[in-house]
């Protein structure tokens, strides 16, 4: 677009050239103009025609870009606007004024004085020569009154004299009636041949007043054109060969042959050139002032032509000067725009020189920079992020619970573990108080108080000063879990920066396993130790007793037997409740392990509720044993033993039911569950074993899988931890729980080890 617009400029400007030429050579040959005055017409209409066209189009297509709302088109529209209004309001005032002052010029050339003093000059220039012409008409009557009857001798002596005095004579002539010289005398360099009168100029010398004429090219009315256009060389020119022409008839005696006199005379030369330049202007005065109305039109019309060029011209000038102008602007608007959008790529550099090019440069250098500074953050902020990530992942994944709480003890993170071993919602309290969450208050308390005393430490400058602490923290368990017993957490705090302040750390984890693990292996060393220490004297006191009955029961009468009876039969119960309790010592601390085979539950089950169903407790057991319950892999001796114990509970349950209660029941059912573990899905059986007693005490809840943890009077504490110890070496899970309703216990044992032909079995029964 640009390399056109400069073509056009330079064509429009050409035109304008030409058309200025053509207007100068018209003033000088009009003849040639009219020649060829409708074709320079018609080529410069069309020269403006096709920049009309190419303006209108550049004008459309800046509308266009204006109406759509493109970028840089109002710039471009004022730039365009301002360079065409300085070309062409200018050009606008010089046409009027030009037409103005051509009009008044070509009115005042034809002023009507100017012609009257023309026509003066002209009459009185016809006047003089007419004078002359009349003077020399006289010379030649004398002279031909003189010859006449006179010889050829005293004819050529009067002519030589004629010649000789008269002032500007060229030749004087006697002609015969033939048209031949008869004699002749002429001024030097005079061709006497080339001025013989025609036959037709003697025919006219016989008439009144002879044959008179001007020659030389000029016209006696001075009127007609002769093709000259009034230069002083011309006017001299034809004022060097006028000259006047007298042809006479001599009067001759009757009988005599008819002579003829011509007499030719230069007219003055100041005479000529007053004459030939008077000639000239006239008729340049006439020609102008016939074609003035035309010459009037030819300039407006040249004018106008101008105008239009030199007004399409400013406006092509316009675009590309505005284009010039405008596109390091545009290059500059475009791209700070889109270094708002966030855009920082270079922009084409305007290679000019001045402060624009400059200022193209230094944006594109300041964009370089920015491009830089950015490309370094994203990457900083990149490599953050990967270590947020990062560190955020292993916080994830720990097994440990992290809490990290500002100056004020409110929650800044924590991760999932937290939630998983406080069985609280944590990370919905963010910006709370942990002391505020419902639930963690114990918490809260024992963390406050660990760092209060690790500052007050720290404050006293004891000379070991400890950066975090640790120590065992238990809190309740939500109401409505499976675990109903205290959670006992290993904490450890430190102080850490938290934005612009200072926070604390909390880092723990679940020991109640261990804590269990750790009084059970105590426990079972106890126990093993006991029935070791306990088992060896039991039988030598049993035996000695019975011996004192043996030998002195003979020996005694009355109450002195009855009390000896007493006794020994008191020795003897102890030591056999002795003995079994050493006995579940030694079955606790050397439990066998579990020897896995495929086995059928229900059929163990049913087995084992023969033995109670057959008393008093038909009405009280209630059996739902599931059909097609898969196989299982385990020990029927152990959980046997499991089934026993768990029924023992239940029925020793019954005798501490009220006076008001409902009557006794207790529901064994086994059914085939889907559960969703740690290891992905599958089938297990779950043993139900639920009782309508009065359910386990809250503080025997808690521990109840601790040996030695028993609300019975005569119960070791060993029968529960025994059960988890079979049912852990199974594989399987318990849970123990009171009723919802309140009117009971359940226990709950799901064996996760399935026979693998009833796995198969099963697949299939489900399909």
């Amino acid at each position: 677009m640009k390399q056109v617009l400069r073509y056009a400029v330079m064509v429009g400007a050409a035109v304008v050239s030409i058309l200025l030429f053509l207007l100068a050579s018209a003033s000088d040959n009009s003849g040639f103009f009219d020649r060829y005055y409708t074709w320079l017409l018609g080529l410069n209409a069309a020269v403006a025609g096709a920049l009309l066209v190419f303006v209108v189009v550049a004008l459309a297509r800046l509308y266009a870009r204006y109406k759509s709302g493109k970028f840089g088109s109002r710039l471009m529209t004022r730039l365009v606007l301002l360079f065409a209004g300085i070309g062409i309001l200018p050009g606008l005032v010089i046409f009027l004024v030009s037409v103005q002052f051509v009009s008044n010029s070509i009115e005042s050339w034809f002023n009507v004085k100017i012609e009257a003093a023309l026509e003066s000059g002209v009459s009185l220039g016809v006047a003089a020569l007419d004078q002359a012409r009349s003077e020399l008409g006289a010379t030649g009557e004398i002279s031909a009154a003189t010859i006449a009857g006179q010889e050829e001798v005293a004819a050529h002596d009067i002519l030589t004299r004629l010649v000789q005095d008269q002032e500007g004579m060229l030749s004087a002539v006697i002609i015969g009636q033939d048209g031949k010289m008869i004699t002749s005398a002429a001024a030097p360099r005079v061709d006497l041949k080339a001025d013989l009168p025609t036959p037709a100029m003697l025919l006219q010398a016989v008439m009144p007043g002879g044959y008179s004429v001007a020659e030389g090219g000029v016209e006696r009315d001075f009127k007609d054109t002769s093709g000259n256009h009034g230069s002083v060389s011309s006017a001299l020119d034809g004022a060097t060969s006028l000259r006047l022409r007298v042809v006479l008839a001599i009067p001759e005696p009757p009988g005599a042959a008819p002579r003829f006199l011509q007499l030719i005379q230069a007219v003055p030369v100041k005479l000529a050139i007053n004459a030939e330049v008077l000639r000239t202007a006239y008729s340049e005065y006439q020609e102008r002032f016939v074609a003035r109305t035309g010459l009037r039109k030819m300039y407006i019309e040249t004018l106008t032509l101008t105008l239009l060029l030199a007004i399409f011209g400013a406006i092509a000038s316009a675009f590309v000067i505005a284009g010039k102008l405008a596109q390091p602007l545009l290059v500059l608007a475009e791209g700070t725009r889109a270094v708002a959008e966030g855009d920082l790529s270079p922009r084409p550099i305007v290679a000019t020189s001045d402060e624009l090019g400059t200022l193209t440069q230094s944006f594109n250098t300041m964009t370089g920079q920015l491009f830089e500074a950015r490309s370094a953050v994203e990457r900083n902020r990149a490599a953050l992020q990967s270590a947020k990530a990062h560190l955020e992942s292993v916080l994830e994944n720990m097994s440990a619970g992290v809490i990290v709480l500002d100056a004020d003890s409110k929650l800044v993170s924590s991760n999932e573990a937290v939630e998983r071993i406080l069985q609280h919602d944590v990370a919905g309290h963010m910006g709370m108080a942990l002391a505020a969450i419902d639930g963690l208050e114990m918490f809260a308390a024992a963390i406050a108080k660990a760092f209060s005393t690790q500052s007050a430490q720290s404050a006293a400058g004891s000379a070991r000063k400890r950066t975090h602490w640790q120590q065992e923290i238990e809190i309740p368990r939500r109401l409505g879990t499976n675990d109903d017993h205290d959670i006992t957490l290993l904490a450890r705090g430190s102080r850490l920066p938290v934005g612009a302040g200072s926070g604390y750390i909390v880092v723990f984890d679940d020991i109640s396993d261990v804590i269990s693990a750790q009084r059970s292996m105590a426990w079972g060393e106890v126990a093993r130790r006991l029935a070791h220490e306990i088992k060896n004297p039991l039988t030598p006191i049993q035996l000695s007793a019975e011996r004192m009955q043996m030998k002195l029961e003979s020996r005694l009468q009355g109450t002195d037997r009855d009390l000896l009876n007493k006794g020994t039969a008191t020795i003897v119960n102890q030591v056999d409740a002795m003995k079994r309790m050493v006995d579940d010592f030694r079955d606790y601390a050397k439990a066998p392990p579990a020897v896995l085979d495929k086995l059928d539950l229900n059929a163990l089950v049913g087995e084992i509720l023969h033995l109670y169903l057959s008393g008093d407790e038909s009405d009280i057991i209630h059996a739902e044993l599931a059909e097609n319950l898969p196989s299982v892999m385990g020990d029927a001796t152990q959980l046997r033993q499991v089934i026993h114990n768990l029924l023992q509970n239940a029925q020793d349950a019954m005798s501490e039911r009220g006076p008001d209660a409902p009557a006794a029941r207790i529901d064994i059912t086994t059914e085939a569950i889907h559960y969703q573990g740690a290891n992905g899905a599958g089938t297990a059986v779950r043993l139900s074993i639920v009782d309508n007693g009065p359910g386990f005490a809250p503080k025997i809840l808690s521990r109840a899988f601790e040996p030695y943890v028993t609300s019975k009077v005569r119960g070791t504490g060993l029968g529960l931890p025994m059960v988890k110890k079979i049912i852990d070496e199974h594989g399987g899970k318990i849970e123990i729980q009171n009723r919802s309703d309140g009117t009971g216990a359940s226990v709950l044992i799901l064996l996760l080890k399935l026979a693998p032909a009833s796995v198969v079995a099963q697949a299939l029964n489900q399909e």
